[in-house]
């Protein structure tokens, strides 16, 4: 899957969409059909899938984190599920922030872990059925809608306010990774991150269809002391002009930054530069958890640039408080189906 989403994607449809159409049109045609006949295997516990319709972030990360406090407070044990992108390892293994690099399991399954035990798998039941035997009681499946081969009792698509679906074409002319119709049928809710309206079109269509709509913003978290500070912001995320908005948020002045590919790895050339040049022009550096955990474990100037980057943690803030608590139990009810069904064939 993409990781560095061409500009075009996020703009109204230009000659770069047009062309590239064919291949999206037989992208779509292989894309859906497997959604559709996808043979799917089930774990005997409840299984929520946190993922969006388009390539990049939306804010499933915090949300997949959201939830798993949700379930904690509940009583239940959570676990985190993850395909582990851009790290080396290529079989099932139990996150260990003491020990793993995210050069080994990824940045984000890094962050999951600081939450509840976390699991990374190529092949997503294998790590499920691994979260069971570790005495898991509930899966946030942390992506994956579109392609996993693994029941999940609820499918909460993420959806940023502000950029919705792009242009609204498929891969590789837009950012949308399956044929609306065919995601939207299968989703079980939407949540729509943030105060644009960008997502007003699929609120009306998940309602036309009869799925739930939540609603949530995404708040920055003991940040207040940045206000009035000029700061250089450092970032490699799906969407960078996201985390620089969020750091004018916080009151600080922002002065300069650097934009780098989702999941990328600096360059000693690239620590150089943002240290030096926060240096030669007294600024404070802040950057992402994200980011600032691909940095753990590294030396010389890499390590100093994540002790100097100031994190800006953020996190969920629901409109509706009680929606994590109805997501969760609709994902248990859904799941207590399924076993009585299973039961009742048999």
């Amino acid at each position: 899957m993409v990781s560095e989403a061409p500009p075009f994607w996020w703009t109204k449809p230009d000659w770069h969409a047009y062309a590239l159409w064919p291949v999206s049109r037989l992208y779509g045609f292989v894309a859906g059909t497997r959604m559709r006949r996808a043979r799917r295997a089930a774990v005997p516990v409840p299984v929520v899938c946190v993922g969006n319709f388009t390539v990049g972030g939306a804010g499933k990360t915090p949300t997949s984190i959201a939830l798993a406090r949700a379930a904690k407070a509940r009583g239940l044990r959570p676990g985190f599920l993850s395909r582990g992108y851009g790290g080396s390892l290529d079989v099932t293994t139990v996150v260990d922030p003491g020990r793993h690099r995210a050069r080994d399991v990824g940045d984000e399954p890094l962050l999951l872990a600081r939450e509840a035990l976390t699991v990374i798998s190529r092949r997503r039941i294998g790590g499920a059925r691994r979260l069971v035997e570790e005495g898991v009681d509930l899966i946030i499946m942390d992506d994956g809608f579109q392609s996993a081969r693994l029941v999940f009792d609820q499918a909460l698509l993420v959806v940023d306010s502000r950029r919705g679906l792009g242009n609204g074409y498929l891969v590789p002319s837009g950012p949308v990774r399956a044929p609306l119709a065919e995601q939207m049928r299968q989703a079980s809710a939407l949540l729509v991150i943030g105060d644009g309206n960008a997502a007003d079109a699929l609120i009306r269509q998940a309602a036309r269809a009869g799925k739930p709509v939540h609603s949530a913003t995404l708040v920055t978290v003991a940040a207040d002391d940045l206000r009035g500070q000029a700061v250089l912001a450092w970032s490699g995320l799906a969407d960078n002009d996201k985390f620089f908005r969020t750091v004018e948020g916080t009151g600080a002045t922002l002065y300069d930054t650097r934009s780098f590919p989702d999941h990328h790895h600096l360059s000693e050339d690239e620590v150089a530069d943002i240290l030096d040049h926060a240096e030669a022009h007294g600024y404070t550096i802040v950057t992402t958890a994200k980011d600032s955990v691909r940095l753990a474990g590294e030396h010389g100037r890499a390590q100093e640039l994540r002790e100097r980057s100031r994190v800006i943690e953020v996190e969920i803030r629901f409109d509706d408080p009680r929606a994590p608590d109805k997501i969760i139990e609709a994902a248990l009810a859904s799941a207590r189906k399924r076993r009585l069904g299973g039961r009742a064939g048999k």
